[in-house]
């Protein structure tokens, strides 16, 4: 979809008065990357909800000035959608990170999965994650997400287990019995998306899981690869839940 909204900013923590300077990396790639003119408007963030409308009312070379003309927030969204993704390898990673920021994930938690062709392990670990989690700030930026979704730390499947106590859990599986556009949704809370890797989730990672509550559901007849799987959920939630309904909050008067 072409943008026609604003680009959006994030400032962290946003600053208050009506006259914000935004300098750094996202003042130097308003003013040489995007080459923002005074009058034009923007949109300037925290990550967490907390949004400022207004317009370029200098450029500098180091960025800009913002002259702001209305604040707003957005509540974090109920249920939290939270994608266990098992690590793809390469690219794909990456683009299962973008995908998944699109399309509405609050929370993406990189899983060791016993089948996943990639394991991280010492620096290459901190390496990848620190990937995963820039790559989500930019396509958050990119799709205008007032929330920018939290990256965690790698997890064990021991862990995704206790992430399902007191949480509703789906596991995306060929072989589900329940489709998801009919599967029961939690109103509020956690609500955890397993991703498998390519060569599936195992047996007892799967025996684990239903332990703990998380149920097996289908997608449909294709088979996805794990970097698409995720993101083609989210749009089935995220239509369910209203999320695309919804009509966005307008900016204040004065732009």
């Amino acid at each position: 979809m072409t943008a026609t909204t604003p680009p959006l900013f994030l400032l962290d923590p946003l600053p208050d008065g009506d006259l914000v300077r935004l300098t750094g990396d996202e003042g130097r790639h308003a003013a040489r990357v995007r080459r923002l003119r005074p009058g034009e408007a923007v949109t300037l963030g925290d990550g967490r909800g907390s949004l400022a409308d207004g317009t370029v009312a200098g450029v500098e070379p180091d960025g800009l000035s913002v002259h702001v003309h209305g604040r707003r927030s957005e509540p974090e969204p109920q249920p939290r959608l939270v994608v266990v993704q098992a690590i793809p390898k390469g690219e794909r990673a990456e683009l299962a990170v973008q995908l998944l920021t699109e399309l509405g994930a609050d929370e993406i938690v990189p899983w060791a999965a016993a089948r996943a062709q990639v394991q991280w392990r010492g620096e290459r670990a901190a390496k990848a994650l620190g990937r995963w989690r820039r790559t989500a700030r930019e396509a958050a930026k990119q799709s205008r997400r007032a929330w920018v979704p939290a990256v965690a730390d790698p997890a064990a499947t021991a862990a995704v287990v206790d992430r399902l106590t007191g949480a509703a859990g789906l596991v995306l599986h060929e072989q589900g019995a329940e489709p998801l556009v009919a599967s029961p949704l939690p109103p509020a809370g956690d609500l955890l998306v397993i991703v498998g890797p390519e060569g599936g989730v195992a047996e007892d990672e799967l025996a684990a899981f239903q332990a703990a509550g998380a149920r097996n559901v289908r997608l449909g007849r294709p088979v996805l690869r794990t970097s698409t799987a995720g993101a083609a959920a989210l749009a089935v939630l995220s239509a369910r839940l209203g999320r695309w309904g919804a009509v966005p909050p307008s900016p204040p008067a004065g732009q």
